[in-house]
C-alpha cells in the first residue's frame, strides 16, 4: 500500500493517467493516498483494534475496487493476477492479527 500511496498523495502523471482511463475525477488521488497511509499507520501502531479492523477493510475495498474497475474499463489482462499477492498477504495478515489477539 505505500508504493502506491505516496505517488496517489504526490498525484503522478503515471496515477492521473491511470484515473482518467478508469473514468475517476482526478481529485480523488491524495484523498485516497492520505487513506492508505493512514491505515498502513493504523496497522503498524500496536492497539487500537477497531481502527486496526477499518484499516483492513479499507484496503481490501480499495483493493477489490481496483480489480473491478480494471475489469470493467479493459476486461482481463492476465497482470492482473499480480493483484492477488497484495490480496493474499492482506488476508494472511489479517488472519494471523485475529489469532495473536485471540491467544491474549
Amino acid at each position: 500500500m505505500l508504493t502506491s500511496a505516496i505517488p496517489n498523495i504526490m498525484s503522478t502523471q503515471e496515477w492521473v493517467d491511470v484515473f482518467n482511463e478508469l473514468g475517476y475525477p482526478v481529485y480523488m488521488l491524495p484523498f485516497i493516498g492520505v487513506a492508505k497511509l493512514l491505515g498502513i499507520s493504523a496497522l503498524l501502531v500496536p492497539g487500537f483494534p477497531r481502527i486496526k479492523e477499518w484499516a483492513y477493510a479499507g484496503f481490501f475495498f480499495d483493493l477489490t475496487g481496483a480489480i473491478f474497475s480494471g475489469l470493467m474499463v479493459g476486461g482481463f489482462h492476465p497482470l492482473m493476477l499480480t493483484m492477488l499477492i497484495p490480496l493474499g498477504t492482506g488476508t494472511l495478515s489479517y488472519i494471523f492479527h485475529h489469532r495473536r489477539i485471540s491467544r491474549y
